[in-house]
């Protein structure tokens, strides 16, 4: 069975930075993209960046300049470097991979989540 694993989340202030990490492990066939999520409180779970195994990338207009995605296709983990951080980045980052297994099976897979707090 598949999992992803979030770790790098945590509390940092106005401007400062954190660097998320995502590492996908179990029956991996392979990896067509991997992603980045994020739920506020009260609101809907919205796309932050994306990037496929040829590293093609995609980000939300409000992290665009700030946010760097990333990934190492042999370790099959994904990467979110977060820079000029603001209070309204302040939410539940997932991760998320679009793939295919050894059993030949394929879907979407999410990750369990971790928090960014960002103060003032």
């Amino acid at each position: 069975q598949v999992q992803l694993v979030e770790s790098g989340g945590g509390l940092v202030q106005a401007g400062g930075s954190l660097r998320l990490s995502c590492a996908a492990s179990g029956t991996i066939f392979s990896i067509n993209a991997m992603g980045w999520y994020r739920q506020a409180p009260g609101k809907q779970r919205e796309l932050v960046a994306a990037i496929t195994s040829g590293g093609s990338t995609n980000y939300a207009d409000s992290v665009k300049g700030r946010f760097t995605i990333s990934r190492d296709n042999a370790k099959n983990t994904v990467y979110l470097q977060m820079n000029s951080l603001k209070p309204e980045d302040t939410a539940v980052y997932y991760c998320n991979a679009d793939l295919s297994t050894m059993k030949g099976e394929d879907g979407d897979y999410w990750g369990q989540g971790t928090q960014v707090t960002v103060s003032s």
